[in-house]
Parts: structure tokens; C-alpha cells; sequence
């Protein structure tokens, strides 16, 4: 999951203030490229195998796990408060 030791944190300040320094991301397509991108820059240091390729593909999914978790299902039930659940 995201939630690693602030200090592990640190080494990517740099790079968070040049994500957050952006005006906005435009769209979908532009947030895909980020992702993709960092999931390919991962892989150029490490071997090219399967093990390390879903190691990629789950760091991804875990985290839109939780982002699920956090966001979206948070809206979902603010939804259903709103309009009443499902007999």
C-alpha cells in the first residue's frame, strides 16, 4: 500500500512538488501517462521477468484499491444516503 515510512518519503519530495506544481492534470489520458510512465521507469532497474512485471501491475491496483476505498466508495454511500438505498 502507499503508506510507507515517512522517511522512505523524502526521496521523492522532489518529484511530488513537480507533480503538485502542476496547474492540473488535463485529463484521463494525461493521468494514464504519469502512471504508465512511473510503471516503466520501476522496470528499467529491475529484471524483466514475470514475478517483477505483476510486482507493476499490483502496486498500481493496490493503490487504486484504496483509492476506491477512500474516495469513491465514500461517494457511493453519500449517494445512497442522499437517494435512499435499494429495496
Amino acid at each position: 500500500m502507499p503508506y510507507v515510512k515517512k522517511s522512505d518519503r523524502e526521496k521523492y519530495n522532489d518529484i511530488l512538488r513537480g507533480i503538485n506544481n502542476l496547474k492540473e492534470i488535463e485529463n484521463k489520458g494525461c493521468l494514464e501517462f504519469l502512471v504508465f510512465s512511473l510503471m516503466v521507469k520501476y522496470m528499467k532497474t529491475r529484471e524483466f521477468r514475470y514475478s517483477t512485471l505483476h510486482d507493476v501491475v499490483y502496486a498500481v491496483q493496490h493503490s487504486a484499491d484504496e483509492y476506491r476505498r477512500r474516495f469513491l466508495d465514500k461517494r457511493e454511500d453519500e449517494a445512497r444516503e442522499t437517494n435512499g438505498d435499494i429495496d
